[in-house]
């Protein structure tokens, strides 16, 4: 496609990292997303069946102005007034329901932009509308800087225990929950395998082999909303260290993961929304309650605190709303511009 719905019009984004996944910020969407009267779930189905849209997210996912793993969002209209934005995440395979390190990325953002007034000292939420639900990125400020955000989701559950999963490396059992979008969770040592960057690729096709099998059996349907249903990634955690109690007598777990979403996308940082479907997991386990944390470490070894919010109920399960701390950093400003007599647009994926 030599050019694009757009034309030629460049386009700018903020660049961000949380815990070292990339995350592109767009502010000015394109057209088809940013009318009057959808919610940003209505807007993620609009999205999906323009071609305008699509154009746009692969021309600034793919290469040359992107690569396999890239992740961003284009700022939308909230639901109503009691939100501060809407968001849209996508990566290279299309559209994300939730992203919880996007989430955290937006949040230190729309203060440090001034976009939402902050106290230069103090906590500021920043509210936003998400395809999954309404999220709050708690902003917490140090002499006029960001320090962290407390990522604050939609309620998490279990979906299902000890799934049967066929794969090349033979049978597993896997757990799956909800954390704004469905995971598949499993202890990496299954595949006789650990939480390092050696055994990406081969974490990357086991993730793949998970995901489709589960979705080919329709082993993720969401108990009201089909757009929420399927697992979008797998988790692979591993224990990195016995729980420790601690002097208030609460617990610290220590954990790694990885987690492989979409068509074999590896998040750099422990997955917000992965993250989430853990606690609920380790929750409905009874080794995480309130006032314990889960220190979840990614495989590029950025660290999310995590934490039960409260307990809550979702569509008659038994449910918790997590609460997840990590840091964001901007890493620059982009104008992409386009060639119309590029013949390699809107771009291309090696992996």
């Amino acid at each position: 496609m030599a050019r694009g719905p757009l034309g030629t019009a460049p386009i700018e984004t903020v660049d961000w990292h949380t815990g070292g996944e990339p995350f592109r910020i767009v502010p000015q969407a394109p057209p088809a997303v940013t009318g009057a009267g959808l919610t940003v779930a209505e807007r993620r189905t609009t999205a999906m069946a323009s071609d305008e849209v699509q154009w746009t997210r692969a021309l600034l996912c793919s290469e040359p102005r992107g690569h396999a793993d890239m992740y961003g969002s284009f700022l939308v209209p909230p639901d109503d007034a009691g939100a501060h934005l809407g968001a849209l995440f996508w990566h290279k395979d299309g559209f994300s329901t939730a992203c919880g390190h996007g989430t955290i990325a937006l949040g230190a953002w729309a203060v440090a932009s001034g976009l939402v007034p902050a106290p230069a000292d103090g906590t500021t939420d920043v509210v936003i509308d998400v395809p999954s639900g309404r999220v709050t990125a708690s902003v917490r400020t140090v002499g006029g800087r960001v320090a962290d955000v407390t990522f604050i989701n939609v309620p998490g559950y279990v979906h299902a225990r000890g799934v049967k999963v066929a794969t090349s490396r033979g049978t597993v059992a896997v757990d799956i929950a909800f954390g704004g979008a469905m995971y598949a969770v499993l202890p990496v040592e299954q595949f006789g395998l650990r939480v390092r960057p050696e055994d990406i690729p081969q974490l990357i096709a086991a993730g793949r082999e998970i995901r489709d099998a589960l979705n080919a059996a329709d082993a993720a349907e969401h108990p009201q909303d089909p757009r929420l249903s399927g697992v979008y990634g797998t988790v692979f955690a591993e224990e990195a260290a016995a729980p420790a109690r601690r002097p208030d007598g609460t617990h610290l777990l220590h954990h790694r993961n990885v987690t492989v979403f979409a068509d074999g996308e590896v998040d750099r940082s422990p997955c917000g929304s992965g993250t989430a479907a853990r606690v609920a997991l380790l929750a409905d386990a009874r080794q995480l309650h309130p006032g314990d944390e889960l220190r979840h470490e990614s495989v590029a070894g950025s660290v999310f605190r995590a934490r039960i919010a409260h307990l809550t109920t979702a569509h008659g399960l038994p449910a918790v709303v997590p609460a997840i701390t990590g840091t964001a950093y901007a890493t620059g400003t982009c104008r992409f511009t386009v060639d119309p007599d590029d013949t390699l647009l809107p771009g291309f994926v090696l992996r």
